[in-house]
């Protein structure tokens, strides 16, 4: 057993070892945050793209980065699944991709407002985010 100033030392350095890692493990996921990112391929097209996305509330039914609402499919990586074509025809018209499925809300966005958000999508989907989300399995 360990005498009251053993434990006590015990107690400090485990303590002091623990938050020294944990802030060592800190500045290295911050650190690479930019380059997974991909900070430098922000344009004012994706920068636009976001301020729609939040503004016209997507995530009240899409997922993006294992956020928002799970009623409608994650975006996360819409871009590369499904491409450029896809995205703005599903922007323009929901309910003729998938007539009498899908309940997606008609936005009428200008084609300005499409390629921003397509971009931002595309930005969204370029991000190395260590395999997240998975690739569905094949059952």
């Amino acid at each position: 057993m360990l005498s009251k100033s053993a434990a006590r030392n015990f107690f400090l350095l485990g303590t002091f070892l623990c938050f020294g890692v944990f802030v060592m493990l800190t500045v290295d996921t911050i650190s690479k945050v930019p380059a997974q990112t991909n900070a430098q391929n922000i344009t004012d097209a994706v920068k636009r793209g976001k301020m729609l996305f939040d503004s016209n509330n997507c995530m009240g039914c899409h997922t993006i980065l294992g956020e928002g609402a799970y009623y409608a499919p994650d975006l996360t990586k819409s871009y590369t699944q499904k491409g450029k074509t896809f995205i703005k025809a599903m922007l323009t018209d929901p309910e003729a991709i998938y007539p009498g499925r899908r309940k997606m809300v008609k936005y009428n966005f200008s084609e300005e407002e499409k390629e921003d958000l397509v971009a931002f999508l595309k930005w969204i989907s370029e991000m190395d985010l260590n395999g997240f989300p998975p690739k569905p399995g094949i059952n």
